[in-house]
């Protein structure tokens, strides 16, 4: 690794493109947020480009255009259109100075970047985070369109990664060998150990308030438990998406629950960790998940997940055999399954939950940059940095 306070204008830049960076929260923003950390230390300089307001909070208003987080340079590009395929051209203005482009998820950077190359004449990588196959709505339009505009637009990647088997499978039959597996990394010491030390009836979910995370099921799930023993509580962390608080609030009383499962949206890390430190278990209903990132950071906490059996959680499980795995369409048999799961911890004693904690530290975001890294320098090869092109605005801050 290279000291990160050597760097200088000659060390390679790369510019992350993504439609969601911090102060949102989300799997996505955390992936981009641990790479942007750790690439300094290994001889990168980063930049973020991303939208210019939280596609969870439209009322808050537009964020500054310009800021560092974390010691990571953000620039915030104005767009249009749908969060899911939000229209941002003012991208092409701060790449002029870019070694690499990085772009995160299959929307309209993946493409726009892809067929306007022309302009930016820079190296493009891609990372899928499960394309736009997260639920089945619309599923004969998006096959439509990943045989055809995402194919074509894949063409122009010098790599395209997978970060779940499912993906790599997906996007080598349009990329080819210049599809690679590198699955998401985990910042496994943000909660590690913060679970409760005593087994307890209470469970925690995090993620977007979304509907392929199928809450609807896992409150189903749990007023079977709530009949069963009293002390059963459930923790809701994330932040709206496509469900609002009141979607959440109504779901939550029409089940009779509203004293046994509590919604928290927008916490911090700090809060995060205060809940999880109450917890014993992690449940997710996620009807598809491109790589389960929240089931690993739950895992890393001393958190037994029991899953809902999609393929990335079928993978998770395949590796890991504490996971629990079950039908969460089927009410009393997921309540079955959370019942098991902590039986099981409170009959193992530690050993389970310590198991968990070093299980998950196989995710650890060290290994994993390393093997960004190896693509970028195959990809800069003998080059130190790539000069801009005349005629593209270099980016400055404002």
């Amino acid at each position: 690794m290279r000291d990160s306070t050597a760097q200088t204008l000659d060390t390679p830049l790369i510019v992350h493109v993504v439609r969601q960076y911090k102060p949102n929260l989300g799997g996505l923003e955390d992936v981009v947020a641990n790479l942007c950390r750790l690439l300094p230390a290994n001889g990168f300089r980063v930049r973020v480009v991303t939208c210019n307001s939280l596609f969870s909070d439209p009322q808050a208003g537009r964020l500054p255009a310009h800021e560092v987080i974390d010691g990571v340079e953000v620039v915030r590009v104005p767009w249009a259109g749908s969060p899911r395929y939000p229209l941002a051209p003012a991208v092409f203005r701060h790449l002029a100075d870019a070694d690499i482009v990085h772009v995160h998820a299959i929307d309209f950077f993946f493409d726009a970047l892809s067929l306007g190359r022309w302009l930016h004449r820079r190296p493009l990588v891609v990372t899928t985070h499960g394309g736009f196959f997260h639920t089945q709505k619309y599923a004969a339009l998006k096959k439509l369109w990943f045989s055809t505009l995402t194919r074509l637009s894949a063409g122009g990647y010098n790599r395209l990664i997978a970060c779940s088997i499912k993906d790599k499978a997906l996007f080598a039959g349009i990329a080819g060998d210049r599809a690679s597996l590198i699955e998401n990394g985990v910042d496994t010491g943000k909660f590690k150990g913060r679970s409760a030390i005593e087994p307890k009836r209470r469970i925690v979910t995090i993620g977007r308030f979304s509907v392929n995370k199928r809450l609807d099921r896992l409150l189903d799930a749990m007023a079977v438990l709530a009949r069963r023993h009293d002390d059963w509580h459930l923790d809701i962390i994330g932040v709206a998406s496509d469900l609002g608080l009141e979607d959440l609030d109504h779901e939550i009383a029409g089940r009779g629950l509203s004293a046994r499962v509590t919604v928290h949206a927008g916490l911090g890390n700090g809060e995060i960790g205060a809940l999880l430190a109450e917890a014993s278990l992690f449940a997710s209903a996620s009807e598809y998940e491109g790589f389960g990132l929240a089931a690993v950071e739950a895992m890393s906490a001393g958190l037994l997940p029991i899953l809902h059996a999609n393929q990335a959680y079928r993978d998770l499980a395949t590796r890991h055999p504490d996971v629990l795995l079950c039908d969460y369409a089927m009410p009393v048999q997921a309540a079955d399954r959370i019942e098991t799961a902590y039986r099981r911890l409170s009959e193992t004693g530690p050993n389970l939950r310590l198991a968990l904690i070093e299980a998950a530290q196989t995710y650890a975001w060290d290994a994993v940059v390393e093997r960004y890294t190896a693509i970028y320098r195959d990809i800069l090869g003998a080059r130190a940095t790539v000069p801009p092109r005349a005629g593209l605005a270099r980016a400055v801050n404002p």
